[in-house]
């Protein structure tokens, strides 16, 4: 077993996937929102050696359901997608949990692997699949949203068969995008302390919603405090992303996701 934080994926001498310095094991791809500055931060965190990430950002789409809405944001994902493509990705993921929060989860990803021939991840369904492989089933939500998104997740989470003991946000983006930024602004002691108080006693897990929200460092300390899995929006990407690639490592640092599956 590897001493350090994780775990390679295969114990003979690795076989380059790329002729390439820093990335001979993966490239990945990563699409977030203009103002979003915490997933770049905690995927550099969790990085293993090998493997490099080459970001993109496109704008934010508020309406994913209408025909139009979904087109229009499917526009912009296919010319991101297309782009990071070039960087010679293994998967690229479109790393926004309300952006991509569209039913049933996986319609996106397949829909945009399909169009690009990449293999394409979004975090809505990560997180889908993370809850799923965790055997969670009834859930605590924690998010920085407002009570319209707030409600918006909990449908999204019930129309994939999770049931939501408890959903609170912080209120931020009830007064529109301009409130975005403030996001990533949120100290951690106060995402923790949020956190914990969104937590209903008899919850299987502990979601924690947005990937523009810092949560890497608390994740094992409340799994710890709570005896249960925490799952983060940056993090369940980050784990299907190494999944699609081939990438089987483990972390201990990043809470029981990444450490048991």
């Amino acid at each position: 077993m590897a001493t350090g934080l994780y775990q390679p994926f295969a114990a003979e001498p690795m076989v380059p996937r790329h002729q390439s310095t820093y990335s001979p094991r993966a490239k990945l791809g990563l699409i977030v929102p203009p103002t979003n500055t915490v997933n770049e931060a905690e995927w550099m965190q969790m990085v293993p050696d090998g493997v490099t990430f080459h970001s993109h950002r496109v704008p934010l789409h508020a309406d994913t359901e209408s025909e139009a809405g979904r087109a229009a944001l499917m526009a912009d994902l296919e010319a991101a997608v297309d782009l990071l493509a070039q960087t010679g990705a293994d998967a690229v993921a479109y790393a926004c949990t309300a952006g991509s929060m569209v039913t049933p989860a996986a319609s996106l990803p397949e829909d945009l692997s399909a169009r690009t021939g990449t293999a394409c991840v979004t975090t809505s369904a990560a997180i889908v699949a993370a809850l799923q492989a965790l055997g969670a089933r009834r859930i605590s939500v924690a998010t920085p949203y407002a009570d319209r998104l707030n409600a918006h997740e909990t449908q999204f989470l019930a129309d994939h068969g999770f049931d939501v003991l408890s959903i609170a946000g912080l209120g931020i983006g009830a007064g529109g995008p301009s409130e975005y930024p403030r996001i990533a602004k949120t100290p951690l002691a106060a995402v923790a302390a949020h956190a914990r108080a969104a937590f209903a006693p008899g919850s299987d897990a502990l979601l924690i919603a947005c990937t523009d929200f810092p949560t890497l460092p608390i994740v094992a300390e409340l799994e710890a405090e709570l005896g249960v899995p925490v799952v983060t929006s940056n993090q369940a990407t980050f784990w299907q992303m190494l999944r699609t690639a081939g990438l089987d490592d483990r972390f201990e640092a990043y809470g029981r996701l990444l450490a048991e599956h």
